[in-house]
């Protein structure tokens, strides 16, 4: 396939260029700073613009049959880039006619699975919720703006997220989140991303993903 990636230079966003480029697929990068990209290779055009400026996405989704947004504030002070960024992505999509988009949120902000444990409902989850309120209001924003949207979207929801090599020994649940399962690597959250692509069981479904 002919992939954008947006957030391609994050944590996350690494894993899908990288893996996206050994899968076979061309991949366009949306970064800020083409020097933040630690990726080399000819199926691969690194492109600096406004992910909030529907203008500017344009052409960068013209042509392509999907577009992967892993953006993501790095703290509270620049939450909203998830939501802005969505809009602009939904009204590009529609100028040029893409259609398959999928945005990675995370597990908090949908509903806590049946079979957690009571601490996890009562003390850990409202704890976390309350710390990172403003990037989890962000992200539950760009929920809504992408399940109002007429795209074929799929919102991936991974809990904490940890630097550690892919095993593809994750887990997914389709329509919710992952029971009794609390992290996942970057390496395998990119590589559930990639599969979900033709998958037709997550078109505009929330998908859990977790070890």
């Amino acid at each position: 396939m002919r992939l954008t990636v947006l957030g391609a230079s994050g944590g996350t966003g690494v894993h899908v260029v990288r893996q996206a480029l050994d899968a076979g697929h061309r991949v366009t990068a949306v970064v800020r700073d083409p020097a933040a990209l630690p990726v080399r290779h000819e199926a691969l055009e690194v492109r600096v613009a406004d992910v909030t400026d529907s203008r500017a996405l344009r052409p960068l989704l013209t042509g392509r049959e999907a577009v992967i947004s892993a953006l993501g504030a790095r703290g509270n002070a620049g939450a909203g880039i998830a939501s802005t960024a969505t809009g602009a992505v939904v009204e590009a999509a529609r100028d040029c006619g893409l259609r398959r988009f999928l945005a990675v949120s995370a597990a908090p902000v949908g509903p806590v699975p049946e079979g957690e444990s009571l601490l996890i409902r009562i003390v850990i989850l409202p704890l976390v919720s309350r710390v990172f309120r403003p990037q989890y209001d962000d992200l539950a924003l760009m929920e809504d703006l992408i399940r109002r949207s007429d795209l074929d979207w799929t919102i991936v929801r991974p809990p904490r997220l940890l630097d550690r090599p892919l095993t593809r020994e994750y887990r997914r649940a389709v329509g919710g989140n992952v029971p009794k399962a609390h992290s996942v690597s970057r390496a395998d959250l990119a590589h559930a991303v990639l599969a979900m692509l033709d998958d037709p069981a997550t078109v505009r479904q929330p998908v859990g993903v977790a070890r």
